[in-house]
């Protein structure tokens, strides 16, 4: 489920993951992953790219069968020689490319697909250390099979749930103030396709059942040492982040969408059209997205020396 399968039925090639991790372990970067988008910022300013923040993209502007530019919501567009979205893969084309017989193509073809699951986050900060913890905690819980099942086939949300607690702390004490700690927990969810749930109003019981949880067996005091709190819920992923359905991790990686039969890195009609992220070769997670940018930036060199 770490890169948004349900395990009974996602391609068994998914588990080399394992195998790598068994191999190689489990990189955390000093500072958090904020830290890792940072090297990146550094690194593409000092060849000279410039980035521009809070200004979000309207449309992709195309002429025939090539983009021209990205157009903002503050009315500008910014002309280019070619385009990468990053965004996620339904919104790329169902919105921004609507304007164009291929954005509406593709954007009803891949609304057709099925998506991953989504996920129900709380970041919390306690007062306290919680030594007690492992970096990464995966918390059972009575049910799996049934519960998966609930996940990626329910219309409601489960009584119960299982867990991935991170405790970055552990690793890095940098990530807090000194003697507090910080902390994300996760509990998988369906997707708002499959359970139309009104998050507003279950969000902060579910939050609650969880603390309640997470208090009785992992990290006693929890409630009473607890400083800040933010829950991100499927409707976050959706409004915050376009993400279709509230999908967390794009396309369902079972076999016939998974490596080439997921959305290629260059569009195949619009050929200056580049995608990057979860929704594109070869998956999701921090690692699948990385990876993604690299084919994707390849590509994009191929196209500028042609």
């Amino acid at each position: 489920m770490l890169v948004g399968g349900n395990p009974f039925a996602t391609s068994s090639i998914y588990t080399l993951i394992h195998a790598l991790e068994r191999q190689w372990g489990v990189w955390f970067p000093k500072g958090g992953t904020g830290a890792l988008v940072q090297g990146m910022v550094k690194l593409f300013e000092d060849i000279g790219g410039r980035i521009e923040l809070n200004a979000e993209v309207a449309s992709i502007e195309v002429s025939g069968a090539r983009a021209t530019g990205v157009r903002l919501h503050d009315g500008r567009v910014l002309n280019a020689d070619c385009v990468a979205s990053n965004a996620d893969v339904v919104h790329t084309y169902a919105d921004l490319l609507a304007q164009h017989p291929r954005g509406v193509k593709e954007g009803a073809r891949l609304k057709r697909k099925r998506f991953s699951n989504s996920l129900f986050v709380i970041h919390f900060g306690l007062r306290r250390p919680q030594p007690q913890l492992q970096h990464h905690t995966v918390c059972f819980g009575p049910r799996y099979r049934e519960l998966i099942q609930e996940i990626f086939k329910g219309d409601a949300l489960a009584e119960d749930f299982s867990l991935y607690l991170h405790a970055p702390c552990i690793t890095d004490p940098s990530l807090a103030p000194p003697g507090c700690s910080s902390h994300y927990v996760l509990s998988p969810v369906p997707h708002l396709g499959n359970a139309p749930i009104d998050w507003e109003i279950e969000g902060p019981r579910y939050r609650d059942r969880i603390f309640e949880y997470l208090e009785r067996y992992y990290m006693p005091g929890l409630r009473e040492d607890l400083v800040t709190c933010r829950i991100f819920t499927p409707n976050d992923f959706r409004d915050e982040l376009n993400a279709h359905l509230g999908s967390a991790f794009s396309l369902e990686p079972v076999l016939q969408q998974s490596a080439w039969f997921r959305p290629h890195n260059r569009d195949a009609n619009l050929a200056n059209v580049y995608l990057v992220g979860a929704g594109t070769h070869p998956g999701a997670g921090v690692p699948g997205v990385i990876g993604s940018a690299k084919a994707t930036a390849g590509l994009m060199l191929e196209g500028v020396h042609a």
